[in-house]
């Protein structure tokens, strides 16, 4: 089928199957933590590994999976990236243990780099520039819708048939996907041949992962060594390494940069980059803390926390068409900034709010105020970000700025799970310490050294029951004890939960110091429009 034959919204519509899945997928597994940790007999580190694995692989190849599109056609592109999700998909489901889970999600991680770029790409293709804006309207609501039904559908999921299905699910939809993109998508052929840097590949994906292993396991290695002699600190400083190799290369390299450095000279695409970072940080780092303390401490089910923090996600994507039009009227950096703002307030009147023995739903004030700061962020980010760059690096450009963002969610998941774990050992040790006065003196040390010891492991606590009797106590005491090891477990892992939120809330301030910088949108008149052939389409999502 070529382009005149394809009725482009028959096509957009099984395109954006596909990329619901994607996103689905980024926003559904957090509600499955306590059911991971639980079932899989797991520690914190690896479930987050979980999360982190699949951002790292991604974000890290996007700007080569949009080359291929230019190479091999973006519909063939995009159907192996659906077959390689879908497949993988099923083998998360499928796992057995952590281990083989963190594996298939690295798999699937690719499949989703593999379409994403394709999918904004056919909508250049597609669509005039004049018909080009409902496009995108349809692609943002279907990125919204996402948004909201990953928290819901996975708590569901998680309730009733296990954690396993919110993987199981995405394998009808994938075949469904499959079949219509073969039968509704042109087979389009840009026919450009890039010259891919695979230098620059091998360095930025070896870096990265460098860094983000040394971050996320420091851990759980004491800071030490990891194998062989070699400790944490040489892995993250290997990693720093290997990460200005890569920009070195990326100068030097006269053929076709992965990266052209020279985008950077725009002021707004540069602190606008650096804005997307910090919103990628916050938006994956803070639910990890945050879910843990709704189902562990406060004891809802995952379909009841999915349904607090719907509300969020909804007004956002209420909010944000609107702020998308206002940010034609007004200075768009000031939108950013207050969304920013509000964001960081919403944060921290969570940290400010939470107490064992506080109800969920009065957390839903704040929760609203955070949906009022995402909703104000994205649109004119984007708009600023993008208006003054040269048409020619247009392309380039929008998928170094997307993949900037997808790139903070990977550090702020490793970031934020190796402070949560640090936080949970360090303030259950010292909740077990002070209830342990309440015992017997021959029973304190024994008390406190298991509680300390479960605290260290982090996989006890999946549920909200606390962590598993202590052995050797009488049976009189037996009761007293496990009474106050709940209790110390919950107000350790809510002192771990509001510690580890100041880390996003400070890095939103750096968000809104860079957005600071940012000039209003006034492109030249003179330029001509982005060209809108695959290779110079947005690359990422």
């Amino acid at each position: 089928m070529n382009a005149r034959q394809a009725n482009p919204w028959a096509a957009l519509s099984a395109l954006c199957l596909g990329f619901f899945m994607i996103l689905l997928d980024t926003t559904i597994v957090s509600i499955a933590i306590p059911a991971m940790l639980r079932e899989l007999n797991a520690g914190l580190n690896a479930v987050v590994w979980v999360i982190s694995v699949y951002l790292l692989t991604y974000a890290v190849p996007m700007l080569f999976t949009s080359r291929l599109g230019d190479r091999f056609g973006p519909k063939r592109v995009f159907l192996a990236g659906l077959v390689v999700f879908t497949g993988a998909s099923l083998w998360c489901a499928m796992s057995g243990n952590v281990e083989m889970l963190i594996t298939a999600r690295a798999v699937q991680g690719l499949g989703a780099a593999l379409m994403t770029p394709q999918t904004l790409a056919f909508i250049t293709h597609l669509f005039p520039p004049a018909k080009r804006g409902p496009a995108m309207g349809m692609w943002g609501g279907v990125a919204g819708l996402a948004t909201i039904a990953g928290p819901l559908l996975g708590g569901v999921l998680v309730d009733h048939l296990g954690w396993e299905w919110i993987f199981y699910v995405n394998v009808p939809i994938g075949v469904i996907a499959i079949v219509l993109v073969l039968m509704l998508v042109p087979d389009w052929q840009p026919k450009h041949s890039h010259s891919f840097d695979v230098l620059g590949i091998l360095l930025s994906a070896a870096g990265l992962f460098l860094v983000v292993f040394g971050v996320q396991n420091g851990q759980q290695y004491d800071w030490g060594t990891v194998f062989g002699g070699i400790t944490v600190f040489e892995i993250i400083g290997a990693g720093v390494v290997l990460l200005v190799a890569f920009v070195w290369w990326q100068r030097f390299n006269r053929k076709e940069p992965l990266v052209p450095l020279n985008v950077f000279a725009n002021r707004n695409f540069s602190a606008g980059t650096l804005t997307a970072t910090t919103v990628g940080f916050t938006m994956t780092g803070m639910f990890l803390p945050l879910i843990i303390y709704i189902q562990t401490v406060l004891g809802l089910t995952p379909t009841l926390a999915g349904a607090l923090t719907a509300p969020m996600s909804l007004v956002s994507g209420i909010l944000a068409p609107f702020v998308g039009r206002a940010s034609d009227r007004v200075n768009g950096k000031y939108l950013v900034m207050a969304g920013l703002s509000l964001l960081a307030l919403g944060i921290g009147i969570i940290a400010l709010q939470a107490r064992p023995d506080t109800s969920p739903w009065a957390l839903i004030p704040a929760l609203l105020v955070c949906g009022l700061g995402i909703g104000c962020i994205f649109s004119p980010m984007s708009n600023l970000t993008m208006s003054a760059v040269e048409p020619r690096l247009a392309g380039t450009a929008s998928g170094i700025f997307n993949t900037a963002r997808q790139v903070g969610g990977v550090l702020g998941s490793a970031a934020i799970g190796v402070l949560l774990q640090a936080r949970i050992s360090a303030s259950i040790a010292d909740e077990a310490t002070s209830a342990a006065a309440q015992l017997p003196e021959q029973y304190r040390a024994p008390f406190a050294e298991g509680i300390a010891h479960a605290a260290a492991s982090t996989g006890e606590f999946g549920s909200s029951s606390g962590p598993a009797p202590i052995p050797g106590l009488p049976a009189d005491i037996a009761a007293q004890a496990g009474r106050l090891a709940a209790t110390a477990v919950h107000n350790g892992l809510t002192d771990a939960a509001r510690t580890t939120l100041i880390l996003p809330i400070a890095v939103l301030i750096l968000g809104v110091a860079a957005a600071a910088v940012m000039r209003r949108a006034t492109p030249p008149r003179h330029q001509a429009p982005a060209p809108t052939t695959e290779s110079e389409a947005p690359a990422a999502a």
